[in-house]
């Protein structure tokens, strides 16, 4: 579970730490302990990071729904309004 700290963090904050606690894993010289230490934290980066990329993907689907059902609006309204003059 992710703590008030890590929600705060913003997405460049969160990857940036990501990317410093990879490069602490993969360069060694930390003991057993540490080493899962820095696991643990950078599970809970990549949660953050991951609800940040998840936001962004709803609130883009959203625009391009919303941008997508107004295109659709003015063609319905002159079909339904064509079949008034023809009826």
């Amino acid at each position: 579970m992710t703590s008030k700290v890590d929600e705060a963090l913003g997405y460049e904050q969160a990857r940036d730490e990501l990317i410093e606690v990879v490069r602490r894993l993969e360069t060694g010289g930390t003991t057993l302990e540490e080493s899962l230490a820095l696991w643990e934290r950078g599970e809970e980066l990549a949660k953050v990071c991951r609800r940040w990329l998840e936001g962004a993907r709803a609130r883009l689907d959203a625009a391009l729904a919303e941008e997508s059902g107004e295109a659709e609006d003015p063609g319905e309204d002159s079909g339904s309004g064509s079949g008034r003059d023809s009826g």
